[in-house]
């Protein structure tokens, strides 16, 4: 395993809420955006879960695939979806993007585990 991602999911979670102690007015801020962001309007929660999945490994932001990831399977994406997520972020991201996607994957492997 090159990286444990509910691990990450956890202590992500952690840190976020310390720097919300330090800096309430901006996290307060930024929870409420990724609330009304990922609420279901003309795309629902999944879909819009998988789209930030497939931007994490563009962007290359290991923190944010353990997220949406995770997020994508609370929301009811099925393996398949995330993995076909995987293959549209490296169309879009090339080379980069497919060492993400193999994070990704692996992270998909990891929490399906703890689902099981």
């Amino acid at each position: 395993m090159l990286k444990d991602h509910p691990k990450k999911y956890h202590e992500l979670i952690g840190l976020m809420e310390q720097l919300g102690s330090k800096i309430p007015n901006t996290m307060g801020a930024f929870e409420q955006l990724h609330i009304s962001g990922i609420a279901d309007g003309m795309l629902n929660k999944k879909t819009k879960e998988l789209i930030a999945l497939g931007i994490a490994i563009t962007v290359r932001c290991d923190g944010c695939i353990a997220f949406h990831v995770h997020d994508a399977l609370e929301s009811g994406a099925t393996s398949n979806e995330i993995v076909e997520t995987i293959g549209v972020a490296v169309l879009m991201g090339g080379g980069p993007a497919v060492v993400y996607g193999c994070e990704a994957l692996e992270a998909l492997e990891q929490f399906s585990i703890l689902s099981d």
